[in-house]
């Protein structure tokens, strides 16, 4: 192709502290109490921000702790604070911390807030960007302002650098007067290694709970080269506990004039003085006097200082670090170590820094890389934020990695333990953020399933065990998640171009569809619809013909009919696709009314009529008038296997123009504008005044089951970012946004946490599927194995990722250009959202920071 050019960017790899951050959202005033954006890598565990710049909701012991501030006592939490003197000797010490929540202030001994009575700065701001947070701090009775700036490095492609065990905090001292002053900064925390929050005891005189857990802890000052800081071990904590490990709080010293001092202990605990103590100290001249005080404490206290001169304007950033290392992640039951991905790399907290220090600019520039390409696209601000800001839940206690490397993760995570084990197979469908930003985990995953959930009969059990020796004692299958993970492998696949990966989990793939034409199965009778007893996301089984495991199936054996088809399987491919094309026609003939897709139900006679191992509880509801049923209901994800597929590159499995329909009769009948004006006997997770989207819709009232769906008159985003990519794919892109729109206003910071959408448990998987909006409204796709770039024609900056290499593309009215920032990519041919296609004479590998323009 004569037109075609390929250019070569080259991008610094060191940043300074000082570089801009982007902002994809601002908060503000009430809008920053519920902020809590956790810091941590993939399968580290982490600790979050509040809006407020407070530190809380502590989670690095390989467990859930919301609610635990890393203290035994909880009125004192880890926190940083500012002192400064004037020319003239005004001294001042401030945390930096803005306001509290009203809520805070009432308790039955006044505010039970964590450090409720140290002194903040009169008001606070943030702004995010995962995985950047900046707390802007402002106070006029104070001769600085500061902005608390944290994060943790996040590289889409790359696992290990995204799955460090780091918070990197920097506050940034502006001097607002005309002379200089004297400043220094400080953090603190108690050494809990040992109380992870999960064992207390409960004062019977005021009823406040007491974490419990730490035993002869012990600080220590360290210095290496430049790095020094508080290291912070336990030899009396049992090894061999989740809870034990260590934690390392450091900084650089590395400016002349500088002065680092520190404090491994305060002089007493008792009444809070170990506060008055550290109060004082840093109070009279921002420098603590260690005074070597013997052993009294099982949570000793450390501190940290750096001071410095600040002259008239001047800003100064002072950096600290972080790290912790707790090697002893358990198995989902608790019963066995299996220890962590990231411990294998870092012997304790202080070589977490110690390795981390000189990749850290690498690695922020990177990630701002990473961030900036989403900032400065063009996909709108809700978007933007919805597809970020919840792929936050892949670095919470959410995920983990096993000693060998395995991803697990759960479907959630309540306030101590974590919600419904083992890679949920029907939750684990709905989400994008994997396979989009991370596919060599999305792929492991795949392993996973294939390779020790599946059995020798094709049933693959829908919760994976860990170790994966542990046998299974009922095997049960979802049919939603069984076939969910053959279009799956099909994804990892095309977008990998991986064809061992193909070959390895074919095998299995074919005996997981296999499995779904067994007698008294899915469908028995193998005629590409499935009628029998269909266990689901809904935790229930649905009896009859529906939509939502319709297309799945339908989805499942389009992508296992390609998949035979590369691995010239005639015989299987020929079975797939034929039972794919009597099925397409079937469902489009039977369960569309014109409107949507329903559910015909057709009950059994007894859980003696339904194959062992595809219905839950043996039978414990009336199979012959089953309830919890769709019936001629309108699902909010009936289409859910269709969006899968047109992600995938698979097209329509039925009708496009029933399915278009279908998409909008999702917002005019489940779309609504105040979801408190309807009945919910379950869940709510939208309320009064707030819009959003019901599970189910019955437009005949009269036609509604006696006892409907389980959770059919919920609000999950889940199903809602799910709904709003079928509209912004059936060309109804204005109220696909206005549905995006509408969840994210649920999170506002007021009334929910921006960076923790729940389901069945905190930080839900299934919210990830809000990463799907960008691949539909950029008509992004990319094969691996045919080499081919997919990608809308319409003019504007769109950021794209495959799961291995990432970047942006700029179209315009003429041409056309791919940039690589991360990996490579492949590229034969490149086709449009018009139906163009430009065919290149070779196979072009675009390198990292290289570029293919190309004319349209």
């Amino acid at each position: 192709m004569k037109n075609l050019a390929i250019y070569l960017l080259f991008l610094s790899s060191a940043v300074s502290a000082q570089q801009k951050w982007p902002v994809i959202k601002h908060y503000e005033g009430k809008f920053t109490e519920k902020i809590a954006m956790p810091i941590g890598g993939i399968g580290t565990g982490d600790i979050s921000i509040g809006g407020n710049g407070q530190w809380k909701d502590v989670e690095i012991m390989n467990k859930p702790a919301m609610g635990f501030y890393g203290a035994h006592n909880p009125k004192q939490a880890p926190f940083f604070m500012v002192f400064t003197k004037s020319a003239d000797g005004v001294k001042k010490t401030k945390t930096l911390m803005g306001p509290m929540p009203l809520s805070d202030y009432i308790g039955s001994e006044g505010s039970r807030a964590p450090n409720h009575g140290l002194p903040r700065f009169a008001s606070s701001t943030f702004d995010a960007a995962y995985p950047f947070a900046t707390v802007n701090l402002e106070d006029r009775d104070m001769p600085v302002s500061a902005k608390a700036k944290v994060f943790n490095p996040f590289i889409p492609g790359d696992p290990d650098a995204s799955g460090i065990p780091i918070a990197v905090i920097r506050y940034e001292i502006k001097n607002k007067t005309d002379k200089s002053l004297e400043v220094s900064v400080a953090g603190s925390l108690d050494n809990f290694i040992g109380m992870d929050g999960s064992v207390a005891e409960i004062s019977g005189w005021n009823s406040v709970i007491y974490p419990l857990g730490t035993k002869n802890n012990k600080n220590s000052f360290r210095q290496s080269g430049n790095l020094v800081g508080i290291y912070m071990t336990s030899d009396s904590v049992d090894k061999n506990s989740r809870a034990w490990g260590t934690i390392a709080l450091t900084t650089e010293n590395k400016t002349p004039g500088d002065v680092i001092s520190y404090r491994t202990e305060f002089n007493t605990k008792g009444w809070n003085f170990n506060f008055t103590d550290l109060w004082d100290d840093f109070s009279d001249d921002g420098i603590f006097k260690d005074l070597n005080f013997p052993l009294k404490w099982d949570d000793p206290r450390g501190a940290l200082a750096v001071k410095f001169k600040l002259a008239p304007k001047e800003t100064r950033t002072v950096q600290f670090f972080l790290t912790w290392n707790f090697p002893n992640r358990m198995s989902w039951d608790d019963k066995v170590v299996i220890g962590n991905y990231y411990s294998t790399k870092y012997a304790d907290a202080w070589d977490v820094i110690e390795k981390t220090l000189p990749q850290l600019p690498s690695l922020e520039a990177k990630t701002l890389d990473f961030v900036n390409l989403i900032a400065n696209s063009d996909y709108p601000q809700q978007v933007k934020e919805a597809a970020l800001f919840n792929s936050s839940t892949l670095r919470s206690q959410t995920t983990f990695r096993d000693r060998n490397g395995n991803f697990f993760g759960w479907e959630g995570v309540f306030a101590a333990t974590g919600s419904c084990h083992g890679n949920c197979t029907h939750v684990w469908n709905y989400e994008y953020a994997s396979p989009f930003l991370f596919g060599s985990m999305a792929m492991n995953m795949r392993e996973t399933e294939y390779k020790h959930a599946l059995q020798e009969s094709g049933l693959m059990c829908f919760r994976v065990n860990i170790p994966f020796d542990k046998k299974y004692e009922d095997p049960l299958a979802a049919a939603d998640g069984q076939m969910g993970t053959i279009m799956k492998v099909y994804r990892e696949w095309q977008l990998s171009g991986d064809d061992n990966f193909l070959k390895d989990l074919y095998p299995g793939v074919k005996k997981a569809l296999s499995f779904a034409w067994i007698p008294k199965g899915w469908d028995a009778d193998k005629d590409g619809v499935m009628e029998g007893c269909q266990h689901n996301t809904m935790d229930i089984e649905y009896y009859g013909p529906n939509p939502e495991i319709g297309f799945w199936y339908l989805g499942a054996l389009k992508a296992a009919a390609a998949m035979a088809g590369y691995m010239h399987d005639t015989e299987f491919e020929t079975t797939c696709q034929t039972l794919f094309t009597k099925g397409s026609k079937w469902i489009d003939e039977n369960i569309f009314n014109g409107e949507f897709y329903y559910q015909k139900i057709w009950p059994v006679k007894s859980s003696d009529d339904v194959a062992k191992g595809i219905i839950s509880g043996g039978g414990r509801f009336n199979n012959s008038e089953p309830i919890f049923q769709i019936g001629e209901g309108c699902l909010a994800d009936q289409l859910v296997g269709q969006n899968m597929a047109l992600i995938c590159g698979l097209g329509y499995l039925a009708d496009s123009n029933k399915i278009k329909k279908a998409i909008a009769s999702i917002w005019k009948y489940n779309h609504v504008n105040n979801v408190g004006e309807l009945f919910n006997n379950m869940r709510s997770y939208a309320l009064e005044g707030e819009a959003g989207v019901v599970v189910t819709v019955y437009p005949d009232p009269k036609k509604r089951p006696a006892i409907p769906l389980s959770y059919g008159f919920e609000v999950w985003t889940g199903l809602e970012y799910t709904a709003a990519t079928g509209m912004i794919y059936a060309g109804m892109g204005k109220e696909g946004l206005q549905v995006i729109s509408d969840a994210r206003n649920r999170y506002d910071g007021f009334k929910r946490n921006p960076f923790n959408e729940e389901e069945c448990g905190n930080h839900y998987t299934r919210a990830m599927a809000s990463w799907s909006a960008i691949p539909a409204l950029s008509h992004f796709n990319y094969s691996g194995v045919t080499k081919t770039f997919s990608i809308t024609a319409k003019p504007g900056n769109y950021f794209w990722s495959n799961g291995h290499s990432w970047g942006n593309v700029v179209v315009t009215n003429n041409e056309a250009t791919i940039s690589v920032h991360f990996g490579k990519l492949e590229v034969q041919a490149i086709r449009l959202s018009n139906g163009s296609e430009v065919k290149l004479k070779e196979v072009k590998t675009i390198t990292e920071d290289g570029t293919l323009k190309f004319k349209l």
